[in-house]
């Protein structure tokens, strides 16, 4: 027998478990050691000894092993171990930084991982869909996906979209009923729901079958999703950059060879200095170092409550120009609450904020009990019954289960003693049509214990006014007129302009044994009973945000299905509509085609009414403006629009699985302040690969010159390859990689996004590289020179004061890398990092020049204090004569 085939008591009894209870958590224990987690097989992992051995497959790291093997047949042993420590040492340092990203991605996949609603234990409870068994009972809506294969018990307007599966992307309406046709295909299956698939539209309620590999998605093996390792458009530049520079290298460590060979220097000794001088100068260390900074920089947005799904948006988020935002939730509180409700021409107040469920109501001065009012009563009862959301004390907090506006009806309704389990013993639910974004209402059939059947319609106000043909007044049913029509279009513009949203609700008396087939046939011929006003109080931190972004030259752009005139309130009040901006509705945008969307897009700082399908429109036409646009969405509409975008954000706490599937970012909390922390971490990311980029590149400018320079003016290797090496290890490397920690400049969300297209070297970065290395090679060529000149038989001491002034020099300019100004314009211990990085290499440095065990290996002699003056003078030149001269050009500039 199939799952298909049975019937659902079949498949209660087969799996065993129970619809009543749910399986225990001890049934479930047992049911994942027997069969395992609910997971998909991953590729197989290379073993730790592969992952250390890929360390030495580059090709620089193959050049220096060439060498240390020449070393040896020529009988320069010291060189040989000293050439072969280091290689060693990079190869376990890249060894733990990969093992150490691997942990990383681990620890992102669970943060990010599908969650599914199961019946457990008597009670419905939230948990990883990896922690799934055959026997649990689970729940969806749309929006989810489904965590495993499931024999469906309870449908409601159920459409799931199975392409992953079929290959056909129109959604498949299910049903609960055996299938008794042999052997059915997977797309006709249409009381299954299959794991990884889709829910479209309406809710069900299923029985696990199959979980893991013994999926339908488990058999298909070219469709299991593996995480492949991304390059991001910056890495990408980078490997383009190193193609250069190593061929510079090597043509400038040739001309070094030749020149060398040519002045007297031995053939071995300046192949040793040649291929020193090659891995000194080709920054291989570059793409590990920025696949750590960006690393680091999702480790960091996690802990601001931002997970980073795809490594480019790291990027691109420094380019964004324009944050489209939804306003519900992401730059509001999302705890909505009644505050007013309107009835035939009354208005009523609710006192109580959030889900406190103590309230008091108002008419004027006066406090009322809704049961003295039939209509109000009517009002908050309807409000109740229609609707999906339920409360549960969690610790000391009362938290919502559903959507936030059915939480503002819920807890209205309790207020005035109208609980659910009081509603229950008076009313059954028969039928309900679930919300659609675009019909904008939702429904249910109610039966009362009379056994007479009536229509309940809860929506937008003036969608459910359009369907309504009559409406209560005074207690009163009576036929919609011009003037109550104009009189309930009053109320709900002036519940809107104070920023309340506004839900109607509407009802239908049924023939007895009347049967509705459509949401149409349900929705048409209501009677309009009244409004509950609500608000959503904006978070008290979005303000702050979005003047930051304005500050940053990055547009905030409202879009909402809410009512013109509250979006209106709530983005002025946010800072987001400027004097003279532009507010457009659902109906004027779809009136316009894109190109006329394109011409005024600039302008328009609030979208109001319209549906997910609009967000697309709104997104190509600011791409076409040529901005870089950042969407956030949650539901499944959204995703064609976050997708599209150049950053598609979702929500983590009320975004479906597929808007985060589409997504690049998800916002744990929902919150538009994490989107400003998420772009000022994308900058400073960019900013911090950008002086790393100049620290290392300087620095290798610098070594190769002062090779280069010597060479061409006749004088002896002013270092020799081991202190090539090490300089290459040490100075370049600890330094480096701190770098990378770099907080972000003060003024760093004071200017504008940079271009997409912005080049490494732009903003003068080039001449900085090339200017401080230029400098540095100068200092250190000079302090050989002098020494070298006072004492030309002690050419081993000029090599160190050389070795220690190349150094210094290069741990002095990368607190210059710290600011595009000046190394005037921050304070060192800000990155303490750094300044223990540097500090660490000045201790290394040390021991090498005067333990004596150390100095035969790096040819090294003890320097005497008085030299130690001039190692720090010529090392101080390259930073503080440029950033001096630039800091008096400025004032003079400044003063005049």
């Amino acid at each position: 027998m199939k799952w298909y085939e049975l019937r659902s008591e079949e498949v209660e009894k087969k799996v065993n478990t129970s619809l009543s209870n749910g399986l225990t958590d001890q049934e479930v224990k047992q049911r994942q050691k027997q069969f395992g987690y609910n997971e998909l097989k991953e590729a197989e992992r290379p073993s730790a000894l592969l992952l250390f051995l890929a360390q030495f497959k580059d090709f620089m790291v193959l050049v220096l092993l060439a060498a240390t093997l020449i070393s040896g047949l020529l009988g320069e042993y010291i060189d040989a171990i000293a050439i072969m420590a280091i290689v060693l040492i990079n190869g376990f340092l890249g060894f733990f930084q990969e093992r150490k990203a691997e942990k990383s991605l681990q620890a992102l996949k669970e943060l990010s991982a599908p969650q599914v609603n199961v019946f457990r234990n008597n009670e419905w409870v939230r948990i990883l869909s990896k922690e799934l068994v055959v026997g649990d009972i689970i729940k969806f809506t749309s929006g989810d996906r489904i965590g495993a294969d499931v024999r469906l018990i309870e449908v409601k307007s159920l459409e799931i979209e199975e392409s992953a599966l079929t290959g056909e992307s129109v959604p498949v309406t299910k049903h609960v009923d055996p299938i008794q046709d042999g052997d059915v295909s997977l797309g006709d299956q249409e009381n299954m729901a299959f794991m990884g698939t889709m829910v479209t539209r309406g809710s069900g309620i299923g029985i696990v079958v199959g979980t893991g590999m013994n999926t339908a998605m488990g058999q298909i093996a070219e469709l299991l999703q593996t995480a492949h390792a991304m390059i991001t458009p910056l890495q990408r530049r980078l490997e383009q950059l190193g193609k250069v520079l190593i061929t510079v290298a090597l043509i400038l460590t040739l001309l070094v060879v030749v020149v060398g060979v040519i002045n007297g220097h031995e053939l071995y000794e300046m192949f040793l200095a040649g291929v020193s001088l090659a891995v000194a100068a080709i920054p291989e260390g570059l793409p590990a170092i920025v696949t750590v900074a960006l690393s680091l920089g999702v480790q960091r947005m996690i802990k601001k409550n931002a997970i980073v799904r795809r490594l480019p948006a790291v990027e691109t988020l420094g380019c964004a120009s324009v944050i489209c935002s939804d306003k519900t939730g992401t730059m509001t509180q999302n705890k909505m609450t009644v505050t007013h409700l309107w009835s035939g021409g009354k208005t009523w107040s609710v006192s109580g904020t959030g889900y406190d469920v103590e309230g008091k109501f108002f008419f004027g001065e006066r406090e009322i009990k809704p049961s003295e009012n039939k209509t109000l009563q009517q009002l908050l009862t309807f409000g109740v019954l229609c609707n999906n959301a339920t409360l549960k004390r969690k610790d000391q907090d009362i938290v919502l289960d559903g959507d936030p506006t059915e939480g503002a009806l819920l807890v209205a309704g309790i207020k005035a003693g109208l609980t659910n389990e009081f509603l229950a013993q008076q009313f059954e639910i028969v039928e309900e049509f679930p919300f659609d974004s675009s019909r904008k209402m939702m429904s249910v059939i109610v039966r009362d214990k009379s056994g007479n059947q009536f229509v309940v319609t809860k929506g937008a106000p003036d969608v459910l006014l359009g369907v309504s043909k009559s409406v209560l007044w005074d207690n009163r049913q009576q036929p919609l007129s011009v003037d109550s029509e104009n009189k309930i279009k009053k109320a709900i513009e002036d519940l809107a302009s104070n920023a309340l949203r506004t839900i109607a609700v509407g009802f239908k008396p049924l023939r007895p044994n009347q049967k509705l087939v459509s949401e149409r046939e349900a929705e048409s011929d209501l009677t309009f009973i009244g409004i509950q006003g609500m608000i959503d109080p904006p978070r008290p931190e979005v303000k702050a945000a979005v003047r930051e972004c304005k500050d940053a030259g990055i547009k905030t752009v409202m879009i909402t299905g809410d009512h013109l005139i509250t979006a209106k309130a709530i983005a002025t009040q946010l800072g987001i509509l400027p004097e003279g901006g532009k507010v457009l509705d659902g109906y004027a945008l779809s009136k316009m085609d894109q190109e006329e969307l394109e011409e005024i897009v600039d302008d328009v700082y609030v979208y109001a009414r319209v549906s997910p399908e609009h967000k697309l429109k709104i997104v190509k036409a600011l791409q076409s403006r040529g901005h870089i646009v950042a969407m956030t969405g949650d539901g499944v509409n959204d995703a064609p629009a976050i997708k599209a975008s150049d950053i598609g954000i979702a929500m983590g706490i009320t975004g479906t699985d597929v808007a985060k599937e589409a997504s690049s970012l998800v916002l744990l909390d929902d919150n538009f302040a994490t989107i400003r922390a998420a772009i000022k971490e994308g900058r400073n990311i960019y900013e911090n690969i950008r002086k790393f980029i100049r620290y290392l590149l300087a620095s290798n400018v610098g070594e190769i010159l002062v090779m280069l320079f010597a060479m061409l003016m006749g004088l002896p290797l002013p270092l020799v390859p081991i202190q090539i090496l090490w300089v290459n290890l040490v100075t370049d490397g600890l330094p480096a990689m701190a770098l990378g920690l770099d907080q972000p400049e003060g003024n760093l969300m004071k200017h504008g996004p940079r271009h997409p297209k912005e080049g490494v070297f732009a903003r003068g970065l080039g001449w900085k590289i090339i200017s401080r290395g230029f400098l540095i090679g100068i200092a250190t060529l000079a302090a050989f020179m002098v020494v070298y000149h006072r004492d030309p038989n002690n050419l081993g001491y000029a090599q160190t004061i050389a070795f220690a002034t190349l150094v210094m020099a290069q741990l002095i300019h990368v607190f210059d890398c710290r600011s595009e100004r000046s190394i005037f314009h921050r304070n060192p211990f800000q990155n303490m990092y750094l300044v223990w990085a540097v500090l660490s290499s000045i201790v290394l440095m040390l021991i090498v020049i005067y333990y004596p065990p150390l100095q035969p290996i790096f040819k090294t002699y003890a320097i005497e204090p008085r030299d130690w003056l001039l190692v720090i003078g010529m090392s101080a030149i390259p930073t503080f004569l440029l950033a001096g001269s630039l800091l008096t050009s400025r004032r003079s500039t400044a003063r005049a």
